[in-house]
Order: C-alpha cells, then sequence, then structure tokens
C-alpha cells in the first residue's frame, strides 16, 4: 500500500487547468502588471527558500520551469518546422506574451550548444543588483522548450542576469 499523499487535484498541472481567462475575466482582460507576477514569484521564493534552503527551492522553481516550458511549447508553438522557423516563432510569441524579447546568440548544429539571450524579462529586468544569477525557472522553461521541440535533453544554465548587473539574461543550453 502507497503511503505517500498524492497532490491535491488542482495541485496536479494540466493545461486545462488554467481555464478561460478570457471568459473568467470579462472586465480585466487576459494582461496583469509584472509586479503581480513578481509579488508571486518572489514570496513564494522566500517562503520555499525558509523551509527547504535556496538550493533545493532553486531546483523546484527550475523543474516547474521544465514542466512549464514543455507544455508550453506543445500548447503554444510549432513543434514541426524547421529550426529557423521554430526560433522565430518563439521569439514572436514571447515577445506578443510579454515573457521578454529572445534574441539567438549562437547555435551550433554539431553540438547541440545553443547561446541565448533574453532581455526585458519577466523575472527579473529592472531588479536590484545582488551580483548572483536569479533565473532558475527560466532555465527549466528553455530547458522544457528545448527538449519539447529536439527531443534531447537539455541543461540550459543562467551565465548573465540583471541581477549580476548585466541588462540581459544569457542562457548557454547544452545537450546531455
Amino acid at each position: 500500500m502507497n503511503t505517500e499523499k498524492q497532490p491535491l487535484a488542482h495541485n496536479r498541472f494540466r493545461w486545462e487547468n488554467l481555464g478561460d481567462v478570457k471568459g473568467g475575466r470579462g472586465d480585466l482582460g487576459m494582461e496583469m502588471p509584472v509586479l503581480v507576477y513578481r509579488l508571486m514569484q518572489y514570496t513564494m521564493l522566500d517562503v520555499l527558500s525558509r523551509d527547504c534552503g535556496g538550493q533545493r527551492t532553486n531546483g523546484y522553481f527550475r523543474q516547474a520551469g521544465y514542466l512549464a516550458g514543455m507544455e508550453f511549447a506543445r500548447h503554444m508553438l510549432d513543434l514541426k518546422v524547421e529550426f529557423s522557423g521554430f526560433v522565430a516563432n518563439l521569439q514572436r510569441t514571447l515577445r506578443e506574451l510579454k515573457i521578454g524579447i529572445l534574441r539567438m546568440e549562437s547555435y551550433a548544429e554539431d553540438t547541440g550548444e545553443i547561446v541565448l539571450t533574453v532581455a526585458e524579462d519577466l523575472d527579473c529586468s529592472g531588479i536590484p543588483v545582488t551580483n548572483e544569477t536569479v533565473c532558475y525557472y527560466d532555465e527549466g522553461f528553455i530547458e522544457g522548450i528545448l527538449e519539447a521541440y529536439t527531443g534531447e535533453k537539455y541543461t540550459v544554465r543562467e551565465i548573465d542576469c540583471w541581477a549580476n548587473g548585466d541588462r540581459v539574461c544569457r542562457f548557454r543550453g547544452t545537450l546531455g
């Protein structure tokens, strides 16, 4: 008998659980201020970090980002187009949804290594400089998107961040 507690139904992610936002927010619409998103994100980081420790919390945010990236790619992007078309679609979609302005700096077809930047990043553009990278959710989000498109496991790490004094977040993705 399995004694491990299963998450409540509303705690298990399914794309459908995002609901009919347009219908449910007829007067307020689809958008909200970035401040409200960050309020949820940074208070969640604070509570989880105090309970689980910083490294473990960052790992949870990376895992959540990965799940979100996989689902986002499956439901919002065309995964059947050639690579340049995929990147163009991803850039357009991220900009339209005001997640950030994506630019691919390099892609090595032989190794699969990719370097990209996100300007005006939803998670950190404009936050105080703390001399650290903070976009763990974004790392996972990009991992999930890349895996959904390529079918290959990626590891993505942030190498430059607004919180580090940079004006864009830069990520390096490698296979494996």
